[in-house]
């Protein structure tokens, strides 16, 4: 399992095990909390192709998906 604290998401950068349509390293470009500092909303960037996906932050701590920097 990947460690993976909230308060540290904004600009880490992950690497998709399964590379779709050649997007494999990603950054986290915008992370919103709510009043409590829970994450509500986690923004992910493409590095190759620059496009943006709204991602549930707790599937960064699957292994099998993610990992945690640039492989």
């Amino acid at each position: 399992m990947n460690q993976v604290l909230a308060k540290k998401l904004l600009h880490s950068k992950w690497t998709k095990v399964e590379p779709v349509n050649k997007e494999k390293h990603f950054a986290i470009i915008e992370v919103e909390y709510d009043e409590l500092g829970k994450v509500v909303r986690c923004l992910i960037q493409a590095v190759y192709s620059a496009n943006e996906y709204e991602i549930d932050w707790r599937t960064l701590k699957d292994p099998t998906i993610w990992r945690l920097g640039w492989c």
